[in-house]
């Protein structure tokens, strides 16, 4: 029997979110932004979107997103780990997406989803 997560209050999942790009700031990742879903689509909450430099660098923002963000709370399921170039963390009420530089560019899921109210996650934010 496949367990549900539990519902949470929005501002609990606002909160888990902004932590998830603050870790993935720490760890030297760019261009990160919390793109609000609620209101566009039932699949998520939250996308978190950021850049990592290479490939490893990748690996290393989803670990450390992954270890920090326990016990609180932990990926439904990780996606493209092996690949390293779209890696997809779904916590169910959001989503984490690090992607290398030139895999954003070509897709491009800001401009996809640009409905979607924006919030930009910067040095200043810590």
């Amino acid at each position: 029997m496949i367990k549900k997560p539990e519902v949470k209050a929005a501002a609990s999942v606002h909160d888990s979110a902004v932590k998830a790009a603050k870790i993935a700031f720490e760890k030297k990742a760019t261009d990160i932004v919390i793109l609000d879903m609620r209101g566009l689509t039932s699949l998520t909450d939250y996308f978190i979107i950021c850049t990592a430099e290479a490939d490893a660098h990748s690996k290393a923002i989803v670990d450390e997103i992954e270890m920090k963000m326990i016990p609180e709370e932990k990926p439904w399921h990780i996606e493209g780990y092996q690949n390293q170039k779209w890696i997809l963390m779904d916590y169910v009420d959001f989503v984490v997406h690090v992607f290398t530089r030139e895999t954003r560019d070509y897709y491009n899921i800001e401009r996809l989803w640009a409905d979607a109210p924006i919030e930009k996650i910067e040095p200043a934010d810590e």
